[in-house]
């Protein structure tokens, strides 16, 4: 990781903080600046909170500090410490935006077409795993189309792909695994979880066509 300036002291904060409220344009430029680059380091440590997540860190410490620019621009001096309010400010940014990303993520997955019915209607894994159906018939099309995704995994995916779709998808137990839990779990990196994992979706994708 990279390595970040050391933090302003008191006296250097506060000036930099007055600054920002008295000074010219450019100077408030400047004081902006100088606060947010000495304050990456608290981004930083923040951001290691959600080492665990399936997301690089780089990209968590790019959120975090949109969070300490953020709290930069709305802090308020009679307020408190500026460290304080700005990591609430930064926690906030990371947990919204992985909300977003986990929102869209399932949204993406689960709603991505991977085939048509035979009326030529779009078929996606949604509609076949998390059809809620009252009708007899309908509940009978969807155990045939249950069954016919689960020989499909079976005959379409090698051992790989279809060990990596059921994790994912939680089609053994109804749990849903992150990518980085798959890649840890099968010594492999999440990026490469991610490749084979579009791979398989399109093999299936394909066999759907087909039928």
């Amino acid at each position: 990781m990279k390595t970040f300036k050391q933090p302003l002291t008191a006296k250097e904060e506060a000036a930099y903080l007055s600054l920002l409220e008295t000074g010219g344009e450019a100077e408030r430029a400047q004081a902006k600046r100088i606060l947010t680059e000495h304050n990456l380091r608290l981004v930083a440590h923040i951001a290691k909170k959600y080492q665990n997540v399936d997301e690089e860190m780089e990209d968590m410490i790019s959120i975090g500090t949109i969070g300490l620019i953020k709290a930069i621009d709305s802090f308020d001096a009679g307020k408190g410490k500026l460290s304080t309010y700005a990591s609430r400010c930064i926690d906030n940014e990371l947990l919204m935006f992985l909300r977003a990303r986990k929102k869209i993520s399932r949204e993406v997955s689960l709603y991505e077409p991977i085939g048509t019915d035979r009326e030529g209607n779009e078929i996606n894994l949604l509609d076949i795993i998390e059809q809620d159906q009252d009708d007899v018939v309908d509940r009978m099309e969807t155990a045939d189309k249950l069954s016919r995704l689960a020989g499909l995994i079976r005959g379409t995916l090698n051992d790989r792909e279809r060990e990596i779709i059921t994790l994912r998808y939680g089609l053994a137990d109804g749990h849903e695994v992150t990518q980085r839990e798959i890649g840890h779990k099968l010594g492999i990196s999440r990026s490469y979880v991610s490749r084979i994992e579009k791979k398989a979706l399109e093999k299936l994708r394909t066999a759907f066509e087909t039928l």
